[in-house]
């Protein structure tokens, strides 16, 4: 039996706060380790996987599944981000 996906709380927050600046964005969050977040921004296509940065460190972690996909992903820039800031910040070192 497969179960639904956790969102973390800030998601909406990270989504609204990329597309305010710009950002082309698309929640493609579907287990198996794969990010959250699909960015695209002037140019850059950027996988962000979201997490909660209001839980402490240890809550942040990635699964076993998202660890993989990190150690395995050879594509353009994959990052975590834990808050819109994080993820505003990333959009300014591209732009």
């Amino acid at each position: 039996m497969r179960y639904a996906n956790r969102i973390d709380a800030n998601q909406n927050q990270i989504v609204d706060a990329l597309r305010k600046a710009g950002a082309v964005v698309r929640i493609i969050s579907q287990g198996d380790g794969i990010p959250d977040l699909l960015v695209g921004y002037k140019g850059y296509t950027i996988l962000m996987e979201v997490k909660d940065g209001d839980k402490v460190p240890s809550a942040r972690k990635l699964t076993e599944a998202e660890q993989k996909f990190f150690n395995d992903w050879q594509g353009g820039l994959l990052m975590i981000v834990n808050s819109p800031e994080e993820a505003l910040e990333i959009l300014e070192n591209c732009g």
